[in-house]
């Protein structure tokens, strides 16, 4: 081959096309579209979850937008407990020791959030003991209060369905039985208070397409 045929630019019939433009239009379509739809909740869950430790954390876990576990357990008053699914209201599910500093300084928020909607019953709190006796958690509910179920979790089936690696930790389910969120780090109630009313917004309404 000559040097001149080397250099040759390419007949016409030999032209090649530019490749079109690979950019993923319907993958960026598709994911702007999911952000509209998360909305105020996701952006509330945003701001927990860059919350200092001492105010209501949000967490990741894999558990969030799926079913959650089935409960079935004792409480530490011996009666036998079941959290339906779906449970029909909120539940916060609330894993907790008396061992546990962080625990201790949430349980009177607990108290508050618990207080706030007995009377409507749109909210259920539910205490799982988190390695740690039963007549320990009997003392301290003696002495702090706490009127809500206290299950028993001695081989910690519970915990390990939630994924729990530690406490405090709580999820907050919805009527249908998705969890929401995973709190860490203790929770309040005003957090908790706001955390429900953006769910309750991001909650498809029956009656409604």
């Amino acid at each position: 081959m000559t040097t001149d045929q080397a250099t040759a630019p390419p007949s016409p019939g030999e032209a090649r096309t530019a490749p079109a433009p690979t950019a993923p239009r319907r993958s960026r379509r598709a994911r702007w579209i999911a952000l509209a739809l998360v909305g105020p909740l996701a952006l509330l869950i945003a701001v927990l979850a860059t919350r200092p430790p001492a105010s209501t954390r949000a967490a990741d876990s894999p558990l969030v937008g799926k079913a959650a576990p089935d409960v079935v357990a004792t409480t530490i008053d011996g009666a036998k407990f079941r959290l339906d699914s779906p449970p029909g209201r909120w539940v916060l599910v609330n894993f907790f020791a008396t061992w546990c500093v962080a625990c201790r300084r949430e349980h009177p928020e607990l108290i508050r959030f618990q207080e706030r909607h007995q009377a409507v019953g749109d909210v259920e709190v539910v205490g799982v003991v988190y390695d740690d006796s039963v007549e320990a958690v009997r003392q301290f509910r003696a002495e702090r209060g706490g009127r809500w179920p206290m299950l028993s979790d001695p081989g910690g089936k519970v915990a390990l369905d939630f994924g729990v690696s530690g406490v405090p930790e709580s999820f907050l389910i919805g009527p249908d039985g998705v969890i929401v969120a995973k709190l860490v780090g203790g929770v309040r109630a005003n957090d908790l208070d706001l955390l429900l009313q953006q769910a309750n917004t991001s909650q498809p309404q029956k009656g409604r397409t």
